[in-house]
């Protein structure tokens, strides 16, 4: 019960008056109509709101909530310098074995030594000829007799033509004796031949150089036997040349041609040689695909020909896109990249990869270079996930 206290005048006793409980006041109820009423209007029009509003809208607020970050780039589009890598042995650009060309003999003195320098018709190893030169001299001799008798036949001739004007002899008799001088002269040219044919097959027993060139190996020793199934005593480079011969699959050998630039750079040092394709194998192994690319190397000391060597042959220049390793995946059905829509919903895009460069892979297909592609955690990602992506910094690749 609530008092109220009034002072009517000084002095006065307080005035008390009673009000009664105010829980009774007729505006008690008005207010509470009032407060039930405003929360049934919000709670209707939240159902409202509810049941009208759009669901693409609210998938996307859903779908804004949980998506992840991910960095993306602009690959934009590069020149880039085509390079294939290469493995292969070097070897005489023209190899030429030199063995006995006549019909052999003891080796008596070779001149040449493997690493030597030598120019065409010099003698790299000399045969005993001893046998050889007797038979020379006899033959010589015989050359002699044969110009004799022809000699003597044509004096018996010239006689016996001043005689056949006096009539002592008969034409016949002249014609027998110009047979004898024509005999006589045709044995000289066969004495002269058969001499000339020794003279060769001497000659031949020197071992000489064919073309001008470097030794590589020498297989012949001073007191040997040699004779036509000797075999090889010699090899050598035609003038110096050599190269490498590189193996190469047959995909790559496709996209090289004759002049194409190269570094070759033999194992165990790191001095690259310049040189170029001079030839590119017609044919492909059939059980290793491979293919086989020369390629001409000056002579150089440090280039031993057997050796091993790895070279970089420069195979054209390609203007495309170039990404990270990071950026492209692969499955079953190839090579292919994630690429952020306008509306920063991921698609699937195939590509198809080129050579593989310090800067990155290139894209020959798929790409135009103005996407801005995943450039990790594609992994994690399915096509038409939403994502906040992020565009990386120039030192992020």
């Amino acid at each position: 019960m609530n008092y109220e206290t009034r002072i009517a005048s000084a002095g006065a006793e307080p005035l008390i008056v009673d009000h009664g409980d105010e829980d009774a006041s007729p505006a008690r109820p008005d207010r509470r109509k009032l407060i039930a009423g405003l929360i049934i209007v919000l709670a209707l029009g939240l159902a409202y709101y509810l049941m009208h509003r759009n669901p693409a809208a609210a998938d996307a607020d859903k779908a804004g909530a949980q998506a992840q970050t991910v960095t993306v780039v602009a690959p934009g589009r590069t020149t880039v310098q085509g390079v294939i890598n290469a493995s292969g042995a070097i070897a005489a650009r023209r190899d030429m074995p030199v063995g006995i060309a006549g019909e052999g003999g003891r080796v008596i003195s070779v001149l040449v030594d493997a690493g030597t320098w030598v120019r065409k018709g010099q003698v790299l190893a000399v045969v005993d000829r001893a046998v050889q030169a007797q038979q020379i001299a006899g033959q010589s001799a015989n050359v002699a007799v044969q110009v004799a008798n022809a000699r003597l036949a044509q004096a018996n001739l010239d006689r016996a033509l001043k005689l056949v004007e006096k009539g002592f002899i008969s034409k016949a008799d002249i014609d027998r004796l110009t047979a004898t001088r024509d005999a006589a002269v045709a044995q000289v040219g066969v004495a002269r031949a058969s001499l000339g044919q020794l003279q060769a097959s001497t000659a031949r027993l020197n071992v000489v150089a064919p073309e001008s060139g470097f030794v590589l190996t020498r297989s012949v020793e001073p007191g040997q036997i040699v004779g036509p199934a000797s075999g090889t005593l010699f090899r050598m480079a035609k003038d110096g040349e050599l190269e490498m011969q590189a193996r190469l699959a047959e995909n790559d050998l496709a996209k090289l041609a004759v002049g194409d630039a190269a570094d070759v750079t033999p194992v165990g040092t790191s001095r690259a040689f310049p040189g170029r394709i001079w030839q590119i194998s017609p044919t492909i192994d059939t059980t290793t695909r491979e293919g086989i690319a020369r390629i001409a190397l000056p002579y150089d000391a440090a280039l031993r020909p057997g050796g091993f060597a790895s070279a970089q042959i420069k195979s054209g220049t390609v203007t495309a896109p170039v990404l990270p390793e990071s950026a492209i995946l692969s499955d079953q059905t190839g090579a292919f990249v994630y690429v952020v829509g306008g509306n920063n919903k991921v698609e699937r895009r195939a590509v198809t990869t080129g050579d593989v460069t310090p800067q990155g892979i290139v894209v020959r297909t798929g790409l135009s270079g103005n996407e801005r592609v995943v450039l990790r955690a594609g992994g994690f990602l399915n096509p038409g996930d939403v994502v906040h992506p992020v565009m990386a910094s120039a030192g992020t690749k």
